[in-house]
């Protein structure tokens, strides 16, 4: 059998009252992709939805542990390009449409699909259970992610070191990697909340293309139980955005960012 193009691997915790929600986004999709839901949290909430769906589900022993369990749902995952889907966040059905029509334009200028690092997408908040309108945050993280519009800019590493070094621009749920190229155990990060934002550096410095889709088609919920509102409280996002600042910038420059930059924390007020 011929290996699949891409799936989606959805990150399921205890008993989220948005996982449903997350997974009807995945199953309307005008271009059909396979879904699997992974998780290191099994209960009957989890299996009844997959039931539902008829979609297989995965555990994974041991204690929940963020780049653990994102490593087991990207791993699990047997197709070329893997997007690791968060519960709580919803998708465009245009998202595989648009993942397929930039990949196919990559290698019909290109060649192939090997120098092909990842793929991403712009994205509205979901607040309040509405979507949109874009937050201070979204803007400047748009903002940010401008010289990805060009294929050609896309590809040169200080380009994409330099929309990653004054904040974290990219939203981790938007994001499909080519597993083809990477293998497994993408996430390698020893950080705990930046984990994305670390690895989205990582992957900056290598040779190829982030391919960008300047479309809102990944929906990112905000909400009192999210993992960023955690580690806001117990300020471990603080201490790991001044780690992420120091490997661009001089610390007294890390530190007038900070001033600025702790104000996204608001969005969670």
């Amino acid at each position: 059998m011929d290996k699949k193009r891409h799936m989606f691997a959805v990150c399921a915790y205890k008993e989220s009252e948005y996982l449903e929600r997350c997974v009807k986004t995945l199953c309307a999709q005008t271009v059909k992709s396979d879904i699997i839901i992974c998780t290191s949290t099994p209960n009957a909430y989890i299996d009844a939805i997959a039931k539902k769906y008829d979609i297989p589900v995965y555990v994974r022993d041991g204690e929940s542990d963020i780049r653990d369990d994102w490593n087991f749902a990207y791993n699990t995952a047997d197709a070329s390009f893997v997007t690791v889907a968060h519960q709580d966040d919803e998708y465009s059905k245009h998202y595989v449409e648009a993942l397929y029509e930039k990949i196919d334009r990559y290698v019909k200028k290109y060649g192939n699909t090997s120098d092909i690092i990842m793929f991403l997408t712009d994205y509205l908040p979901i607040k309040a259970g509405k979507r949109g309108p874009r937050d201070i945050n979204c803007k400047i993280r748009r903002l940010l992610r401008i010289p990805l519009k060009s294929m050609c800019l896309s590809r040169c590493r200080f380009v994409r070191r330099m929309t990653l070094s004054l904040g974290n621009s990219i939203v981790c749920p938007s994001v499909t990697y080519n597993k083809d190229r990477f293998g497994d155990d993408i996430f390698t990060s020893e950080l705990k909340f930046n984990i994305d934002w670390d690895t989205f550096l990582k992957l900056a410095q290598e040779k190829g293309a982030f391919l960008y889709a300047d479309k809102p088609l990944t929906f990112y919920r905000v909400h009192d139980g999210a993992t960023s509102k955690e580690f806001i409280e117990n300020h471990g996002r603080e201490i790991e955005d001044t780690a992420m600042f120091r490997k661009f910038w001089p610390k007294w420059v890390v530190k007038l960012i900070m001033k600025f930059y702790k104000k996204a924390y608001d969005t969670y007020d």
